[in-house]
């Protein structure tokens, strides 16, 4: 039998109206380490209300109103927070605001960030910020075009979770087809390395304390 690293989140690939993805096919994933839930929420929003503690089923609901309202161009408008031993995680169906330039920098002022996020429509993407500086941020299709203030310091676990970082010109049709197969699954891995959590469908079966996303 042969052990699959990727299948703890294969799960996030899978088409959108797959009842084993209830995050579909745009969703953001960001694990903050230092900051607790509320926290957290208030640097997606800090002008709006307090977060209230929900279900993923009412965060969904809230997310599936705000983007028929806006026609999906805003992203969904909310984010859910669980915390995970020193770090928490934000998810946003169907948004991408903590993969926005602007918004991760800020995000990450006196902690350290990783995100991940599936676009079907855009591009995926991989960020990882400590302090207010981009890390290194790339595209898991392309992972050896890679930008940032150290941008190869994540080349060692990269090489390990089969994101290779350099350009191969020999085999580029393999890796892309592998990419194009695996390559979100395999940043998920790469996150999992570095935070030590899994983001596992369980997460979304508790409570999240769930407040709405301001301007970033």
């Amino acid at each position: 039998m042969t052990n699959d690293p990727l299948a703890p989140y294969r799960w996030l690939q899978a088409a959108d109206g797959d009842p084993g993805n209830p995050l579909g096919d745009i969703f953001c994933v960001s694990f903050f380490r230092g900051l607790g839930p509320a926290e957290v929420l208030r640097r997606f929003g800090p002008a709006g209300p307090p977060g209230r503690e929900m279900s993923f089923d009412e965060l969904d609901e809230q997310v599936h109103a705000f983007v028929e309202e806006t026609a999906g161009g805003d992203g969904g408008g909310h984010i859910g927070v669980v915390p995970l031993g020193e770090w928490c995680v934000g998810i946003e169906p169907s948004g991408w605001t903590a993969t926005l330039p602007e918004a991760i920098a800020p995000l990450s002022q006196g902690c350290e960030v990783v995100t991940v996020s599936r676009h079907d429509y855009a591009e995926d993407d991989f960020s990882y910020a400590v302090d207010g500086a981009v890390v290194t941020t790339f595209r898991p299709i392309m992972p050896s075009e890679r930008h940032g203030d150290d941008k190869d310091r994540l080349n060692e676990l990269m090489r390990e979770v089969g994101l290779a970082p350099e350009e191969d010109d020999d085999g580029w049709e393999a890796r892309w087809e592998d990419m194009s197969a695996n390559g979100l699954a395999r940043a998920f891995l790469l996150a999992a390395r570095i935070t030590g959590v899994e983001f596992t469908a369980g997460l979304l079966s508790g409570p999240l304390l769930v407040g709405a996303i301001g301007e970033p």
